[in-house]
């Protein structure tokens, strides 16, 4: 277990993970190239792998505030823990959590969706897909994990733990693994990861786990992979262009179109940022709630159309 404590334990899980990763997505090209798949794309893999670079650059820059906001929680911890299998298990638990509610709120956020929207406009799904990161949520991540510091769980244990469930959290992002069994019902598999990637009105919104699908069924964000709705990949609408400051700003670009419409409220403003994707003060827009109402009910009254 000393192998990754502290500072090198991060080092050490990143050291592990990154031939494996290179191993297993050469693996995966091949076999899209030898079975027609055509699960990569050149420029879409380029611009998963620059978005990852500018995240880790962030990330660094990060590192020793976020840190020090997390050791300022954890020296005024609540409680003392011993280090034993039990805490790793807790550890590895709530900070799971904490990732499904950061990933919650990036999905109902419209600011926070600007960020998040980067891992998701791509129409492709393979395994660098994971990669393709969410460049500024270093700046923000760490709030979500500060709670547990004080709860008191070291930060660097935590970021470990994270680290891990990141590692997981690449590998799910693939089209070649159809189903898992019996751990379909516990962790995020990659046919419900795949859902939570596409853009078919019915998968929005769903599946916000990183190792544990638990959270979506308490909290009613799970849905099955359905074999009659294949998945669409991608965002509604289409981002013009994939180049880089398209991808990095498309979604800031619209809100600070939004906002700047004349007459409006400052917490229609406020709303513009800060509300749900879909969101207007004039009521034209929807957002994934109510575009699902919309789906459901439009799907209820042609059931009942064929069974009257």
């Amino acid at each position: 277990m000393n192998y990754f404590l502290g500072e090198d334990g991060l080092e050490n899980v990143y050291a592990w993970a990154i031939p494996f990763h290179a191993t297993v997505i050469l693996a995966e090209m091949i076999y899209s190239h030898v079975s027609e798949a055509k699960l990569y794309d050149k420029k879409d893999v380029a611009t998963s792998v620059f978005l990852a670079l500018l995240n880790f650059g962030l990330d660094l820059i990060m590192k020793v505030f976020a840190m020090g906001v997390m050791f300022f929680f954890y020296n005024h911890r609540l409680f003392s823990w011993d280090f034993t299998i039990w805490y790793w298990l807790i550890c590895f638990v709530i900070t799971d959590f904490a990732y499904y509610v950061l990933h919650y709120v990036d999905h109902h956020s419209r600011a926070f969706w600007a960020v998040h929207i980067t891992h998701h406009n791509s129409e492709y799904f393979n395994l660098t897909t994971g990669f393709r990161s969410p460049v500024l949520q270093p700046l923000y991540r760490y709030l979500y994990f500060s709670p547990l510091a004080f709860l008191g769980f070291n930060p660097w244990h935590i970021m470990v733990v994270y680290a891990i469930g990141q590692v997981y959290g690449t590998w799910v992002h693939t089209q070649t693994v159809k189903k898992m069994g019996f751990l379909e019902h516990i962790l995020v598999t990659p046919s419900h990861h795949r859902v939570h990637h596409a853009c078919n009105i019915k998968y929005l919104d769903r599946n916000m786990g990183m190792c544990l699908i638990i959270w979506d069924k308490m909290f009613g964000t799970f849905e099955k992979e359905d074999p009659n709705i294949p998945v669409k990949y991608g965002i509604y609408p289409k981002m013009p262009d994939n180049k880089p400051d398209t991808v990095l700003f498309y979604e800031w670009r619209k809100i600070w179109k939004d906002i700047k419409q004349p007459g409006l409220k400052f917490s229609d403003r406020i709303n513009y940022i800060f509300n749900s994707p879909g969101w207007r003060h004039d009521g034209t827009g929807k957002t994934v709630r109510q575009y699902q109402k919309d789906y459901f009910a439009r799907k209820a009254r042609r059931q009942h159309r064929k069974s009257a």
